[in-house]
């Protein structure tokens, strides 16, 4: 089974390292969930603190593809500077360019898609 949604033959061998990176990210963060939902489901805490250790490497596993993903793949480094690392409300760290009402919300009735030419 391929992850591919468009003919592999077509895609770059670019294109196909940020479809392995993202891949794996999702992989990672889904190993995370399975790991931590089995500590905190389990009585016995020798077994908690094995899987507590499991679900902590795949953090480090996921942290370490977001920087490959942000150092290689356009969009990552823009968009994680603009939301990690802030205090404040999450929504209210919308960094530069983009504007809000107060509400959280655009500050105008824009979609944010830009001008459609007739």
């Amino acid at each position: 089974m391929s992850n591919y949604h468009e003919p592999a033959e077509e895609l770059s061998q670019e294109a196909r390292n940020f479809s392995r990176a993202l891949n794996s990210l999702k992989e990672e963060i889904e190993a995370v969930d399975w790991y931590h939902q089995r500590v905190v489901t389990t009585n016995d805490p020798d077994l908690a603190g094995i899987m507590g250790h499991n679900r902590d490497e795949e953090i480090e596993h996921a942290c370490m593809t977001l920087e490959w993903l942000r150092r290689n793949m356009p969009g990552w480094d823009e968009e994680l500077r603009n939301w990690l690392f802030k205090e404040g409300p999450i929504m209210g760290a919308h960094g530069e360019g983009h504007e809000e009402n107060g509400d959280g919300g655009p500050k105008s009735d824009s979609l944010g898609i830009g001008k459609i030419n007739k």
